[in-house]
């Protein structure tokens, strides 16, 4: 998998930053997480263009679609190949993913994209980042979400990914995670509450996703939760 590791002070691989936490929340929540699911290492992908191509095809589906679609790539799973590769092609390997000539089309985009820095991951990371994130967020089919998960897991930027569980876990700390409502909200809370770190985004939003599948679900499983006993869910119900 793909690990960036930046200049910070960490307890452990990827512990908690030290002294750098501005809600004890967070740290909390962090600190649980962390205790009960390691340090997760992500994004699941073997280099920074599968990122990439995977936070395009997740997408409105469930990730073990998208894993199809990418075991059907097999060994044409490079930017050039995607670049040249017809669109009847691209299709039907990406079709388990759903929203196949939309997401096609979109892949085609962001690797136009890429390909204008050479296919070069050293290339991207030597522009600031609010340039990249500009750039990416005026590429066809890349939002907020599908940018920052790009930046952050295949490019090593300090951004923080927000997703549809991050919104669940403020949702049920409704009295001391006061986050905001939307995306940027949410996102400018976290950035502004975290220590600037690539590591801690990349582990604290990993952790919390996997949190989500295993307890903190549309309907939640809390038994045996990790911090079902501070969840503000629990707490005003």
């Amino acid at each position: 998998m793909i690990q960036y590791h930046g200049d910070c002070q960490c307890q452990g691989d990827l512990g908690v930053v030290v002294g750098n936490w501005r809600d004890d929340v967070l740290l909390s929540v962090y600190e649980r997480l962390r205790a009960r699911y390691g340090d997760l290492h992500w994004w699941p992908a073997e280099t920074p263009y599968e990122v990439m191509v995977g936070a395009v095809l997740t997408q409105n589906t469930a990730w073990g679609n998208v894993e199809k679609a990418i075991a059907n790539f097999g060994d044409s799973l490079t930017p050039d190949a995607v670049l040249h590769m017809s669109m009847t092609a691209l299709t039907g390997i990406i079709r388990p993913a759903g929203f196949f000539n939309q997401k096609a089309a979109y892949l085609k985009a962001v690797t136009a994209w890429f390909a204008g820095y050479g296919f070069d991951v050293s290339a991207v990371r030597r522009v600031p980042m609010d340039k990249v994130r500009a750039e990416l967020l005026s590429v066809r089919g890349v939002g907020r979400e599908t940018a920052d998960s790009i930046l952050l897991y295949a490019f090593g930027f300090p951004t923080f990914v927000v997703d549809a569980y991050t919104v669940r876990l403020c949702g049920r700390y409704p009295l001391p995670l006061d986050a905001g409502k939307g995306y940027d909200a949410v996102k400018a809370y976290f950035e502004a509450s975290l220590p600037q770190s690539e590591e801690v985004y990349n582990n604290f939003h990993a952790l919390i996703v996997i949190n989500a599948k295993e307890h903190c679900r549309k309907k939640p499983l809390c038994g045996g939760c990790p911090i079902f006993d501070t969840c503000g869910k629990e707490i005003i119900s």
